[in-house]
């Protein structure tokens, strides 16, 4: 059976990130065998060099050759540059505080850890949409009054009260469509894509935008970080019984020894990388969940299914996934099932 080009996409993409996966771990083996001390920065710089070929082919080659990147290589570039900056000063933090309290407690590191990388991620999720996409995206108010009008309706019918309505300009860097409810309380806006507002109805973009305001309403944002906070003790508790069990045989210095860094890293994202197919379940759960309002909310099953489709088609996303391909790796349910169950 001939494979369709979207079929043909996911795969490539995923083929590329799991040879990425085995040649990080594979790496961070190496320096532990080794019992290589790379320091921390150097450690994080060593990583990103390995993972920069599989992230270009990813996000750069295939976006062009499937017709999704409407970026140049400089621009390009000069993303990666700000997200690589922005990734290398939160882990390298994030290390030096982890030895910081492995050096206070050699047993009970684990649990402060965990409890501060939470915290970081509830500073991020309020951060991010007001201080870190500005970084990357261009925003301006929607100059449409009539379809503002509506969104602000729609948003106080749905008790998320929202500063402004403002187009994300996603053009100049890609063709897919997107639309989003980012912020809490005095900062939470509506985000309409340039994409989205050139090609889609008002009706179409009403329905999207309840479907993201239901995350709102039902709490996902927090309930997401609240897995992950579980996923986060249960990561650092393998970590740390990682290091008790093998520092010395390692020939490591003490727990706190930097050259153990890999073994972390390795123990933890073991249990963050097993923990994916539980925390993919949990957000197509949330996101039927957030269809089922927004066709309640708006009971526009029929913007609703055509919407989907033109997503699909836009976005390139996979038609008929398999199940084993659903369960391992996507976070929404299939197009297909979402349409079906509109109708």
């Amino acid at each position: 059976m001939n494979e369709s080009k979207s079929a043909r996409y996911h795969r490539l993409k995923r083929r590329a990130g799991l040879v990425s996966l085995t040649c990080t771990a594979a790496l961070l083996a190496a320096l532990l065998w080794a019992r290589a001390s790379q320091g921390i920065l150097p450690l994080f710089v060593l990583l990103e060099l390995v993972a920069l070929p599989f992230v270009f082919y990813r996000s750069f080659i295939l976006e062009r050759r499937y017709e999704l990147s409407s970026e140049s290589l400089s621009a390009w570039l000069r993303d990666h540059v700000k997200a690589l900056g922005l990734t290398l000063a939160l882990a390298v933090t994030g290390a030096h505080v982890l030895y910081v309290l492995i050096r206070w407690s050699a047993a009970w590191w684990w649990l402060p850890a965990a409890g501060l990388a939470a915290g970081a991620l509830v500073v991020l999720a309020k951060v991010a949409p007001v201080a870190l996409l500005p970084l990357f995206y261009r925003f301006a108010p929607v100059e449409r009054p009539s379809l503002v009008e509506r969104l602000m309706a729609l948003s106080r019918k749905a008790g998320v009260p929202v500063l402004g309505v403002y187009e994300w300009g996603l053009g100049p860097k890609t063709r897919r469509a997107n639309a989003a409810l980012v912020g809490s309380g005095s900062t939470r806006r509506i985000l309409v894509s340039d994409t989205l507002l050139a090609e889609y109805s008002d009706d179409e973009i009403e329905v999207i935008l309840a479907h993201e305001m239901a995350h709102h309403v039902h709490h996902d944002i927090a309930k997401g970080i609240l897995v992950e906070t579980v996923l986060l003790v249960c990561g650092c508790y393998a970590s740390a019984v990682a290091l008790r069990m093998y520092w010395e045989p390692l020939g490591l210095s003490a727990p706190s020894d930097v050259a153990g860094l890999p073994l972390l890293l390795l123990a933890g994202g073991a249990v963050m990388l097993a923990a994916t197919p539980l925390a993919n379940a949990f957000s197509r759960f949330n996101e039927r969940q957030a269809d089922r309002f927004a066709l309640q909310l708006t009971g526009l099953r029929t913007a609703f299914a055509s919407a989907m489709r033109r997503l699909a088609s836009q976005n390139l996303a996979e038609e008929s996934p398999s199940r084993a391909s659903v369960l391992l790796f996507h976070t929404h349910p299939p197009i297909e099932e979402r349409i079906a169950s509109a109708r």
